[in-house]
């Protein structure tokens, strides 16, 4: 009965994948490298080969080839609403639906939208559409994923607010990158395509330094070659005996230790295509009658990043955090484990060497792998 179940749910996917719209992302390493431009001429391309496509939502930034490129494209009328005395705009989610075109084109995925609309964000508004079964091409930098949160404000030191979860990437049919050089970007920078000549200074000073760029670069690079392994493990049958990664992350309350072991981690299972756990082991003086408000607030704030990230959460109440370990590994077949650097004085390292020790053993017994993020 249970197989029969089982057997039914994943037929049931089948058939809501197969209604599902197809999703494209256009990615690059800083505004301005052109993923607006590219995604009209392709809106262009399709249009002379009789598909029904529409601009549901696009920002040309007033970049004046770009905005050329809107000549003779069919727009979908934004959504108007007053929010703090200003009229506003925002993606007419509702419209696109009824009007069911082939494809949309919808410009500034990690944009977050007006108090008071259906959704927070605009990638949950594409997700409505896609489930629709209406096509959408889109377009994020990299500094706008989550997972890369961090890598990004300690390359520029600015800290982006509006972010994607790494699940939306995995969820996409097709990732483009739009790539250029640094001299290409700085070049189009001072030629005034990508900002105006009052802003051109400060970006040159601050976001667009020459540094900044190659690292982002970098980043967007290695993220689409991640989304093409991914392609590879999900399409091309490989042999039976192929062991399949499977990732464990450890945290603690401690919560700048624990985001950055979340992000890292959810960085490593994108890479492998791979399911991943976030285990929350709570020895008996952070229960919840002992733990401290703020500890308990940064651990429910680590819970939804992880779970946004695509984690599965595991909380469990015990005293032997090691035995804990060993029993999620057990029990999902994990390949690898990853902890924090501990940030222990000298006395502490010393009284936790035999647990440490005892961890190494059991791992290494189980042939279970172990990352130390710092």
């Amino acid at each position: 009965m249970e197989e029969t179940r089982k057997s039914a749910e994943e037929f049931l996917d089948l058939i809501k994948k197969s209604r599902r719209g197809k999703f494209k992302i256009y990615i690059g390493m800083s505004a301005g490298v052109g993923k607006t431009y590219r995604m009209l001429q392709e809106a262009h391309s399709l249009l002379a080969n009789n598909i029904d496509v529409k601009i549901a939502y696009i920002e040309t930034h007033n970049r004046k080839e770009t905005h050329a490129l809107l000549e003779g494209l069919p727009m979908i009328a934004r959504r108007k609403l007053f929010y703090k005395g200003k009229e506003l705009e925002e993606l007419d989610v509702a419209t696109v639906i009824n009007m069911h075109p082939e494809v949309v084109i919808v410009d500034e995925l990690a944009h977050t939208n007006i108090e008071g609309s259906k959704n927070e964000k605009r990638w949950q508004d594409v997700m409505d559409i896609l489930d629709a079964g209406i096509n959408v091409i889109s377009a994020v930098n990299i500094q706008h994923i989550e997972s890369l949160n961090e890598e990004v404000r300690q390359i520029t030191g600015v800290e982006v607010k509006e972010r994607i979860p790494d699940s939306v990437l995995a969820q996409a049919d097709e990732v483009v990158n739009i790539d250029l050089t640094a001299e290409e970007l700085i070049s189009r920078l001072t030629q005034g395509k990508i900002y105006d000549q009052t802003k051109i200074q400060s970006a040159l000073t601050n976001f667009f330094k020459s540094e900044h760029i190659l690292q982002l670069r970098e980043l967007a690079l290695k993220e689409v070659a991640s989304q093409v392994q991914r392609k590879v493990e999900t399409e091309v049958v490989l042999p039976k005996n192929t062991k399949k990664e499977k990732f464990l992350a450890c945290i603690s309350s401690n919560e700048k230790t624990a985001k950055n072991v979340i992000r890292k981690t959810a960085r490593l299972a994108n890479y492998y295509n791979s399911k991943w756990f976030v285990l929350y082991v709570q020895i008996p003086k952070e229960s919840a009658d002992k733990i401290a408000l703020d500890k308990q607030r940064h651990l429910i704030n680590n819970f939804k990043l992880a779970t946004e990230l695509g984690a599965e959460i595991i909380k469990v109440e015990a005293s032997n955090v090691t035995k804990s370990i060993i029993e999620q590994c057990d029990q999902r077949k994990i390949t690898t484990v990853c902890i924090g650097k501990p940030r222990l004085k000298l006395w502490k390292i010393v009284l936790a060497t035999d647990t440490f020790n005892s961890l190494l053993n059991r791992l290494e017994k189980e042939k279970i792998d172990l990352v130390i993020l710092s």
